[in-house]
This record gives structure tokens, C-alpha cells and sequence, in this order.
């Protein structure tokens, strides 16, 4: 039913649940943008939410997901009132109700949705090209691709995401990437297209600075912390972290982050390797603070060619020095800060640590650094941009 939501399970913004959900609201006078994504908004919180939630300070912003099952004989579209008036759209399927036939439900129950609410005006905002088979019927006044990944390197992605792309990449206004490699890759294929890599919310991140409570899953680990937040999925380099755990243990390695598309079982099992799972956005400081080094162990293959992690930033942030594989824009961007250290085996990756550790005894000089190369970087920024290159596309 979905080539990506299987393996997104609930975590979200906050630990802290509303006890009662907020009103759907919808204001006919202004815009409305619809973005479609094969990212759930209750998995992990990043760049489709940091965006959207700020969109819709001028738009009435629809967030539509992939189709999930129901129990009921037929389809319905579940409307789920989220952050800052963002409505999430769910198309809930029956089983059974697969290929054409489940593409033309959620057309009919876009559709339907859309006319309820009067929409006057409508733009689009693309993060999968599979959208388009429920939603290239619509006739936008603006057609945006953010496109945030080369989602045909990643495990699982459907064969024809590729001739999809190429068919929105004719019909977008605007194309948006996650980073300067993408940037590189689809700037031939579109004359409107932008870097934007991911930002930082500093203020947020910048709490792991101050000295806090460790978290209760976290509290028994002893130092030195080697801290990894994200999904931990094919572009983890496993046997990375397996063979730096065996030559160092007296290093803990502190994994946060649901695991998807790869078998848990085949995770590397040691003492000093731990498994925290997932947490919500606005815990994720207080595990930070908590580090001494962060880590992006990400594997050198065809899904991390293109990628851009906001990790970086956020480590940066949080007033930790990092280590990373030698992930392009990782490198091009941070390579040379001397507080973010590139390395590509085992043996390098432990000097890496080493050298990032001692980055960690100059607190002072770390934290002006890290500073300086963060700048005027946030979503905010980021968002003024996107929003004023939509406006001269318009």
C-alpha cells in the first residue's frame, strides 16, 4: 500500500500528547497549499515539517500521506488536525483495494475533500514523484518539487519513481533540492531549480549546550558517549560501528532513531553499543547534551551519494564536535571547520574520534567555532527564501 510508510511508526514532535485535538481550520480567503509526501508527519520531525508548520503562517497548508489499511468495507479520508493549523490527509484503504483501483479511491477522496473546503487557489508541493498518479490531474497555480533525497537509491523504492520524477520535473514551476550534490544532479534537468539544504532550529539544539538531566535510558552509559540521532537504515554503515566498537571498548556508542528497511537482527551486539529507539524532536537535546562526540557513520553507497545531512548543524548546535564518513556535502560544507572530521575506515574514524574529543576539552573554542560556522542558518531563513523564489515563480 505504501513503499515507505510500512516502516514509519509513530514518534513525533513532542513526549507530551494533547488531550484534546485541536479544530480543523480552514480559511477560504487565503492560498491553500497541498503537499504530497511519502513521509508520515508523526515520524521523525524534519525538513516537510519544518517548512510546512511555517507555511502555514500565509497558507492553508494539506499535508497528504501515503494510504494506510482500514477495517472498514470502504475508503475514507482521515483528517487529522496537527501543529500550527496544518491539516493531515490519510487516505484509509481496504483491503483489497490496490494498484488502479487505490490510485482512483484517492483521487475521489482528494477530491472530494478539496471541494468541501471551497479551495480557491492551489499550489502543490511535491515530495514524492509517485503523487502524481492521485494528484496529477489538479491544475495548480504553482507546482513545487522539494525534492530532499534521490528517493530511487533508497531500498524498496517503486521502479517507476524514475519516469515519475521525470514527469513532474516537466510539469514544477520551482524545483527545491536538500543539498548541493542533488542540486548538481537536477540543475540540467530544470532551469528553476535552488539548493536549499536543511537547516537548524539553533535555539532548540542549542539547549544540549546548558548541563541537563540525563535521560533515564541514557543515564547508566559511561563516558566517553559517541551519540548517533536519525533513522538507522541502509545508509547506516553497520560494520563501521561494529569494528570501531570491537577495537574501542571503552567507548559507548549510543544509537537513537527507529530501524527500518534493514533486519534488527542484523545490527552489531556488544556491550558498549546501545539501542535507544526512537525519540520525539523535542527530546532529542537532552540525549545530545549528554555526548561527547557525534557521530554520522553513514555507508559510502548509491542511497548516501546525494545526501545532506541536517545532522550536521544540529550536532553543531548543540555545542558537540562531529565525525562523519566522507559524505559529499559533508565534506564540502563542514570539511575544513577543523570541529567536523572526515573519515573513511575504521582506523581514521578512531583518530577522528581521538581529535574530536580533544575538541571537546577546549569548550570555548568549540562552542565560537561551531558558531561561526552555523551563522544566520535556520528555517526561518530558509523558509523567507523558498517563499520569495514561489512568489517570482508566480
Amino acid at each position: 500500500m505504501s513503499w515507505a510508510g510500512p516502516y514509519q511508526y509513530e514518534i513525533g514532535k513532542s513526549p507530551e500528547k494533547q488531550a484534546t485535538p485541536p479544530e480543523v481550520v480552514f480559511d477560504e480567503q487565503v492560498p491553500t497549499l497541498l503537499c504530497l509526501s511519502h513521509l508520515r508527519w508523526r515520524f521523525v520531525y524534519q525538513r516537510p515539517q519544518h517548512l510546512m508548520s511555517r507555511f502555514a503562517r500565509d497558507f492553508n497548508v494539506l499535508y497528504a500521506e501515503e494510504p494506510m489499511p482500514t477495517e472498514d468495507a470502504q475508503p475514507w479520508l482521515e483528517v487529522r488536525p496537527e501543529e500550527k493549523n496544518v491539516q493531515v490527509l490519510i487516505p484509509r484503504l481496504p483491503k483489497g483495494c490496490e494498484g488502479e483501483t487505490a490510485l482512483r479511491v484517492q483521487r475521489d477522496l482528494l477530491d472530494g475533500y478539496l471541494e468541501k473546503l471551497v479551495v480557491n487557489e492551489l499550489m502543490l508541493w511535491y515530495y514524492t514523484p509517485m503523487a502524481l498518479g492521485y494528484a496529477g490531474h489538479l491544475k495548480p497555480k504553482l507546482t513545487v518539487y522539494d525534492c530532499m533525497d534521490e528517493l530511487s537509491a533508497f531500498r524498496g523504492a517503486p521502479p517507476e519513481l524514475v519516469q515519475r520524477e521525470r514527469e513532474l520535473l516537466e510539469r514544477a514551476d520551482l524545483v527545491f533540492t536538500g543539498g548541493y550534490s542533488l542540486w548538481e544532479a537536477k540543475r540540467t534537468l530544470h532551469d528553476n531549480a535552488f539548493a536549499f539544504p536543511s537547516s537548524v532550529d539553533v535555539a532548540h539544539f542549542a539547549e544540549a549546550r546548558r548541563t541537563q538531566a540525563d535521560p533515564e535510558d541514557q543515564a547508566e552509559i559511561p563516558h566517553p558517549r559517541l551519540g548517533f540521532y536519525g533513522v538507522i537504515d541502509e545508509r547506516f554503515d553497520i560494520e563501521l560501528v561494529a569494528r570501531v566498537a570491537e577495537q574501542r571498548p571503552d567507548w559507548q556508542f549510543v544509537l537513537v532513531g527507529p530501524v527500518a528497511k534493514i533486519d534488527s537482527a542484523d545490527l552489531p551486539q556488544r556491550d558498549n553499543i546501545h539501542y535507544l529507539g526512537g525519540k520525539t524532536y523535542d527530546e532529542l537535546p537532552k540525549y545530545l547534551s549528554g555526548w561527547d562526540v557525534a557521530i554520522m557513520p553513514f555507508a559510502m553507497n548509491e542511497s548516501t551519494r546525494f545526501i545532506s545531512p541536517t545532522k550536521t548543524p544540529e550536532y553543531l548546535a548543540g555545542g558537540c564536535p562531529v565525525v562523519s564518513t566522507p559524505i559529499k556535502d559533508v565534506v564540502r560544507t563542514y570539511g575544513d571547520t577543523e570541529i567536523v572530521h572526515i573519515a573513511d575506515t575504521p582506523d581514521s574514524f578512531i583518530d577522528a574520534v581521538d581529535k574530536a574529543l580533544a575538541d571537546g576539552e577546549d569548550r570555548d573554542r568549540l562552542l565560537k567555532t561551531a558558531d561561526e560556522i552555523l551563522g544566520d542558518m535556520s528555517w526561518d531563513h530558509t523558509w523567507a527564501l523558498m517563499k520569495e523564489k514561489m512568489q517570482c515563480a508566480m
